[in-house]
């Protein structure tokens, strides 16, 4: 009965906020920016006489040290020669200021007006870069989350990795990321990605090329009761292999295609077949195949790192096996669409739904789809991993911002650092969903094909560099409870 009442006050209440969201965007009357400059028509001019035509003459660029002009100019809606109404550049300039910082190459900008006639200006754009060399150490838990390596796993730091992971952003200036990653203990991985955000004069086209190396003498075998299980030796579990290359379109500002096609190989050991059979399914000890999947986004969100304000909207389809000969045959289809609002008076409210759908339905161990990886979970459920087909998820988040502030060190020698912004938010919030369970898999079948819940309360942390530290307790559908951590934004 008791988990029961949790399952309904986190439905109706889940229902209620959409509801509101629905009657919210409907409402909304906020100005919503194309992708390209739109003279205003004859008869909205007329409708207001309070403004008059600018004509923009030229844009200054100061500050950006490390990064080539044309990637600033790239994110600008407005370009010399244009001409905007009066009473809708400041709204023009302060969503192009947006933009310049979800490339995440800036800590602040600061877009200025130089007027030396009554109908032209001068646009002056000041920046001041973030630094974009980061050779983090690695010390990191080998699970899922924190919450399931402190519970289910006794907080045991033998389940800890180590190495190095180097990110270089804005390589040469022009936005390219470099990331490799050489790690050590629970697991071994090393990786290469370099990322082209664009490869062409007109700035649409990209890719991105990675190589990725891996093996473990500690893997997850199985899972029993929605718990992995795993087994250590000294020899090794399982090595993989693979490599992939994608395309990337990014036709206007805010969405963009990407196509990309990889190639896994797996590889495990007889200790692992004897102790799960269908790992790789009929005993078999490899698996290799290729993937093609293609992702579509739209992301007008106010800011990356932590948004209050616009939507995010993706959807894909990857194919795995693209030959007869590959070892695995699986489709999957994926949507998520978040979206935020600022109520005034600091206080946002936020919701998001994810939909997730594969075939067939009898795969081997190792390729079922899963709700509870990154963060694709309810919360309450931090610890338990709910494998199916299908899955729907939908989490609605209240927040009240209670401090917000930028101290600005100018003592500190070097500059990039000297820009710290630091916000605190007291939040509610109410997550539902459901797993369809795989035929035949009645050791997890607890927690699938019945509606999941969790409702709870915390306080999120934000600081420069995107850091989110989120301190919740939450009450899950089981009637269980706890303190979780998590380190990133929710959605």
């Amino acid at each position: 009965m008791e988990s029961l009442n949790y399952v309904m006050r986190a439905t109706i209440f889940s229902f209620f906020v959409i509801i509101s969201l629905q009657q919210g965007l409907a409402a909304s009357n906020h100005y919503v920016l194309g992708d390209s400059i739109k003279r205003p028509q004859k008869s909205r001019v007329a409708a207001d006489t309070s403004g008059h035509f600018i004509h923009i003459n030229r844009i200054f660029i100061v500050g950006n040290r490390v990064t080539k002009d044309r990637i600033v100019l790239r994110e600008l809606t407005v370009k010399s020669g244009d001409i905007v109404y009066s009473t809708e550049l400041p709204i023009i300039l302060d969503m192009d200021k947006k933009k310049l910082i979800n490339t995440r190459l800036f800590n602040t900008v600061e877009i200025k007006l130089l007027e030396f006639k009554p109908d032209q200006v001068d646009l002056l754009i000041d920046l001041n870069e973030r630094w974009y060399t980061f050779p983090a150490p690695i010390f990191e838990l080998a699970d899922r989350n924190f919450n399931e390596w402190w519970q289910n796993y006794n907080h045991d730091f033998s389940r800890v990795n180590y190495g190095l992971r180097l990110y270089q952003y804005n390589m040469r200036g022009r936005n390219e990321t470099l990331r490799l990653t050489a790690q050590f203990g629970f697991q071994r991985r090393f990786e290469i990605s370099y990322r082209f955000p664009y490869i062409d004069k007109k700035q649409k086209h990209g890719l991105i090329v990675d190589f990725d190396f891996f093996e473990a003498k500690n893997l997850a075998y199985k899972t029993f009761d929605h718990k992995l299980q795993f087994l250590e030796s000294d020899e090794l579990l399982k090595v993989t292999r693979g490599g992939g290359l994608t395309y990337t379109f990014r036709k206007s500002f805010y969405a963009s295609h990407a196509v990309k096609v990889e190639y896994r190989s797996h590889t495990i050991y007889d200790t692992i077949v004897s102790l799960n059979p269908n790992y790789f399914g009929e005993g078999q000890t490899t698996q290799q195949f290729g993937i093609l999947s293609y992702q579509f986004t739209s992301d007008r969100r106010d800011y990356i790192g932590y948004p209050l304000f616009g939507y995010y909207l993706t959807a894909g389809a990857s194919k795995y096996g693209l030959s007869s000969n590959d070892d695995v045959q699986k489709i999957e289809i994926n949507a998520t669409f978040a979206k935020y609002f600022s109520l005034g008076n600091n206080f946002f409210i936020s919701n998001n739904s994810v939909l997730y759908w594969s075939t067939p339905r009898d795969l081997p161990y190792a390729n079922y789809g899963a709700l509870g990886y990154r963060k694709q979970l309810v919360r309450g459920y931090e610890v338990y991993v709910i494998e199916g087909p299908y899955y729907w998820l939908n989490k609605t988040t209240f927040k009240k911002r209670i401090f917000s502030r930028t101290y600005n060190l100018n003592l500190l020698p070097i500059r990039q650092f000297r820009h710290i912004p630091l916000s605190i938010f007291l939040k509610t919030y109410a997550d539902i969903g459901y797993v369809g369970n795989y035929p035949n898999y009645e050791i997890n079948s607890r927690l699938s094909d019945k509606l999941l819940s969790g409702v709870g309360a915390g306080i999120d942390i934000v600081a420069s560099y995107d850091a989110v530290f989120r301190f919740e307790y939450t009450f899950n559908g089981e009637g269980e409870d706890g303190l979780f951590f998590h380190i990133k934004k929710e959605f």
